[in-house]
């Protein structure tokens, strides 16, 4: 790959972003073979430029293949581009209140072609790990990946559900798909430690006056204070909150 030599740009700078863009066209995740014949960048500084792309969380490597993607601070930086930016904004003050209210963390996720990632977080516990950052991509099981899964439009979801429906157990798959027809009914999902041991949550869907789904709001907290019931005060106060929020939207939930 050549780049022209320019006194006044940081030629490998130019390099770096020039891989991204690669990968970043690309229908498939890249191997490092394929780069590298792609690029003409020889081994030992293609090595670097993925290495430290991946460390910067710009590019993503697939352990099990080896293969690169772009990863979550492209995702993050594409929300703020297409304007997602304003939606999280309006969100945060809401953030903010219910984890002040609840004393646990707070976020809220929007929807990739990648999948549901974590848009924002406001934590009132410095504490607690919940597994995840901003830009964290979130798996099916989680409380927020089930509200995607079935307020989404099916074209939407379907490549990212069928992957993810694909690594589960039988019984998993089968209690997930179970647990939709009351995600549907009630508006709030549960999970109990979906990223890591001792800390669950629960979630609920923002939607805007098209009664299309922008988001969700999940609480996360230690396991034994996190309620898995819709009549839980905890539960229903989240209920309360996702209704103001989607109502700023221009929402009204049918009776």
């Amino acid at each position: 790959m050549e780049n022209a030599k320019n006194n006044t740009m940081i030629q490998s700078l130019q390099v770096g972003m020039s891989i991204i863009d690669l990968i970043a066209i690309q229908e498939n995740p890249l191997k490092f073979t394929e780069i590298q014949e792609l690029t003409s960048i020889t081994k030992s500084n293609l090595y670097k430029y993925l290495n430290t792309l991946t460390h910067l969380g710009l590019l993503e490597r697939d352990k099990k293949n080896g293969t690169y993607s772009l990863g979550s601070k492209m995702i993050e930086y594409g929300m703020a581009a297409i304007g997602n930016q304003d939606i999280i904004s309006k969100v945060t003050p809401y953030l903010q209140e219910i984890s002040l209210h609840t004393s646990f963390s707070a976020l809220f996720a929007v929807w990739t072609n990648d999948g549901p990632v974590i848009a924002n977080i406001w934590s009132s516990n410095n504490g607690l790990n919940i597994g995840a950052n901003i830009g964290t991509r979130l798996p099916i099981q989680s409380s927020s990946g089930k509200i995607f899964s079935v307020f989404n439009p099916p074209n939407l979801t379907k490549e990212w559900k069928d992957k993810e429906l694909a690594v589960l157990t039988d019984k998993e798959r089968t209690y997930l798909l179970n647990d939709e027809g009351l995600i549907e009914e009630n508006f709030i999902s549960f999970a109990k430690e979906p990223l890591v041991p001792y800390v669950s949550s629960l979630s609920t869907p923002i939607f805007n006056y098209n009664k299309e789904l922008i988001g969700a709001i999940t609480v996360v907290g230690f396991s034994q204070l996190i309620s898995q019931d819709l009549n839980d005060d905890l539960s229903q106060y989240l209920l309360s909150m996702s209704n103001q929020v989607s109502k700023r939207f221009g929402y009204k939930r049918p009776v």
